[in-house]
């Protein structure tokens, strides 16, 4: 078993394009509108954070599932806590709802009797959704699907439309992130990551490279803060001493890009209780708001952790 850097490129994946291994931002593959997952705190589609295929030693749901998307909370929807349309969030809350007489619910009730068989739901310690839609070969290789709208829904009018679906996720992500100032756009390290201004559009999106890294001794290990299964830090302390100016990182650790599958997982904070079968990624891959931070996806056991 290898842990693999992910990579992302300075180029688009269009409609009828190889998929190769897959894009962050833009439009989920292969499935309905009707089966986009939505935001049970509001009501709207939950943000496409990036679409990905597996290395075949990580297809841990079986040989015919070779990608996954995932789905987060969008950027301006995350101030610390969910932005909630009530009557929506209460209709999600029930555990076996009927049609609706509210002509206005309906549309969620329908949403929710046709999900995704492989749709999985998760929530993190501010109750902000994600879900994660595992793929198969032809679902991976499906046309681009675009987002349900409830344009005048009057559920929604307590929140606003998430920035994403007016010009799209990447451009979104530079607004929030671009300051203008003294400082010219090419000098921000969100302007480096998408090789520019990304241009306006829901399709938009970054293609993603996965490559074996060259050497991770936690390839196959579950991630363990204290290494009691074998799993090793990234970094040691010279000589035994616990001191700040003896901090090392292992040589190992060079060639280890920040996106990853697998492996040597470097969290912000503490270690989540995950498998080995896991996605380590930043706010730039697909537009998030950890606050400056990372998370980390267990798509084995379906579990997500963020911290900053």
């Amino acid at each position: 078993m290898h842990a693999y850097n992910i990579e992302m490129l300075h180029q688009s994946i269009g409609e009828g394009d190889p998929r190769g291994d897959g894009w962050a931002f833009g439009l989920p593959p292969g499935i309905s509108p009707a089966q986009w997952p939505l935001d049970p705190n509001n009501g709207y589609p939950l943000n496409h954070g990036f679409t990905i295929r597996l290395p075949e030693d990580y297809r841990v749901h079986g040989p015919d599932i070779v990608a996954l998307s995932f789905f987060a909370v969008a950027f301006d929807h995350n101030d610390g806590m969910p932005l909630t349309a009530p009557r929506v969030r209460a209709f999600f809350d029930e555990v076996d709802p009927q049609k609706p007489s509210d002509p206005f619910l309906v549309p969620f009730w329908e949403a929710r009797q046709g999900e995704h068989p492989r749709l999985h739901r998760m929530k993190d310690i501010l109750d902000l959704e994600y879900a994660v839609i595992l793929l198969t070969e032809k679902e991976f290789n499906g046309p681009f699907t675009w987002p349900p709208r409830f344009d005048g829904n009057p559920h929604l009018v307590e929140v606003p439309t998430p920035a994403w679906m007016d010009h799209g996720s990447a451009s979104a992500f530079w607004d929030a992130s671009y300051i203008m100032g003294p400082m010219p756009p090419e000098d921000y390290f969100v302007y480096k990551q998408l090789g520019g201004i990304p241009d306006p559009g829901l399709a938009f999106n970054r293609a993603i490279r996965i490559t074996t890294r060259n050497e991770d001794p936690n390839a196959g290990v579950a991630p363990d803060e204290f290494g009691d299964n074998g799993y090793q830090r990234e970094y040691y302390w010279e000589g035994g001493v616990v001191e700040t100016e003896n901090y090392r990182l292992h040589k190992w650790v060079k060639s280890h890009l920040p996106n990853h599958i697998g492996g040597t997982m470097r969290p912000i904070q503490g270690f989540p209780d995950f498998s080995p079968y896991h996605l380590g990624f930043e706010e730039y891959f697909g537009g998030y708001n950890f606050g400056g931070g990372n998370a980390q996806l267990d798509f084995k056991d379906m579990k997500f952790d963020w911290a900053q």
